[in-house]
């Protein structure tokens, strides 16, 4: 039985697309199977797809408003205010008066925040690492290119959602 997931054909663009292509549908598969994996640590939280991303910013940028978290994560608003209230029941994050403009509010993550992202980063690490059978050869060549994807994809975000979101598949 062939797996649909990888179908190649006149479908999937010109041939010089088909790498690209076959590259994101393994990201996908990938992101999912680690999802779909959970943490064998009973002390790490599990976060919805949002709110990992929201993480992932806040623990390079450790206090943002929310209008910069909202545009780097490419969340609406009402979307990240949801999120962050999920962050906050959950003792991740923790909002604060902006010192310098007291209207505003910084979002920052608390210990336990800082401390469950390492711990699942850890458990991550070992799942990927064990599924490689810890083999290293290609993982600098990978990492070179999965960020240059990344960087470039979120510096071409449409500004506007005037598409439709990609469905999970």
């Amino acid at each position: 039985m062939e797996d649909q997931a990888h179908q190649t054909g006149p479908t999937a663009g010109p041939d010089h697309e088909q790498p690209w292509a076959e590259l994101a549908d393994l990201v996908l598969i990938i992101s999912r199977e680690i999802q779909f994996r959970g943490y064998t640590d009973e002390r790490a939280v599990p976060l919805s797809p949002s709110e990992g991303m929201v993480m992932r910013y806040l623990q390079r940028e450790p206090a943002a408003p929310p209008s910069r978290i909202a545009t780097a994560t490419g969340l609406q608003r009402t979307n990240l205010s949801t999120v962050l209230g999920g962050l906050e029941r959950k003792g991740l994050v923790e909002r604060r008066a902006d010192p310098g403009d007291g209207r505003g509010v910084t979002v920052h993550t608390t210990e336990r925040g800082r401390t469950n992202y390492a711990l699942v980063r850890q458990e991550w690490a070992a799942a990927v690492s064990e599924a490689t059978d810890h083999d290293t050869e290609h993982l600098d060549a990978a990492l070179t290119l999965l960020t240059a994807v990344e960087t470039g994809l979120a510096r071409t975000r449409p500004r506007n959602r005037a598409t439709r979101p990609a469905a999970e598949s």
